[in-house]
């Protein structure tokens, strides 16, 4: 009879990295599509008050930008030297990671900008402004996240070396 592998067993935490990855990812699209929602439903005058708003948008980009730094720190030098073949797709995909903080930084600087009480309006350029950084951090982060998923998941699940627990965002993603 086959035993299954503890979740401690490191040949089973090896193996896990690419869906590791999948399930980061997936717990990221669902806080950017709450961040949006909360996003639309303020701009609608329905939704939190902008410093819900903000500190929502705060805690998401933080998440993201440890998820990256993770792997441009750890993840993507042990992928390179298991992996030389993947440097060109690793060297893409860590200039998203600074295309991808760009626009964090400026939709956390439109969101600051927000009015603070309830009574507040932003006028159309501004909700074309927030609204815009959010689409574009949007359709950014999805492109990049299905392509990563489709360059690396093999090859993390190959991957035989320990890697920072960001990657895979433990203490947020309840993993």
């Amino acid at each position: 009879m086959a035993t299954v592998p503890a979740p401690s067993d490191p040949a089973d935490r090896h193996t896990a990295f690419g869906s590791q990855l999948v399930d980061v990812h997936l717990w990221l699209r669902e806080e950017l599509a709450r961040l949006r929602g909360g996003l639309d439903a303020y701009l609608a005058g329905t939704g939190e008050r902008p410093r819900d708003l903000r500190a929502h948008c705060l805690a998401f980009c933080s998440a993201l930008t440890r998820h990256h730094t993770a792997e441009d720190d750890g993840v993507f030098p042990a992928l390179a030297a298991a992996h030389p073949e993947l440097r060109p797709v690793l060297d893409e995909l860590a200039h998203d990671h600074v295309q991808v903080e760009e626009v964090l930084i400026r939709l956390q600087t439109l969101l600051d900008e927000l009015p603070t009480g309830r009574d507040g309006t932003l006028g159309p350029e501004e909700t074309r402004w927030v609204s815009g950084e959010l689409d574009g951090l949007i359709a950014l982060v999805e492109s990049h996240f299905t392509y990563e998923e489709k360059k690396l998941v093999a090859a993390l699940n190959g991957l035989g070396v320990p890697l920072s627990d960001d990657f895979a965002l433990r203490d947020l993603t309840g993993g």
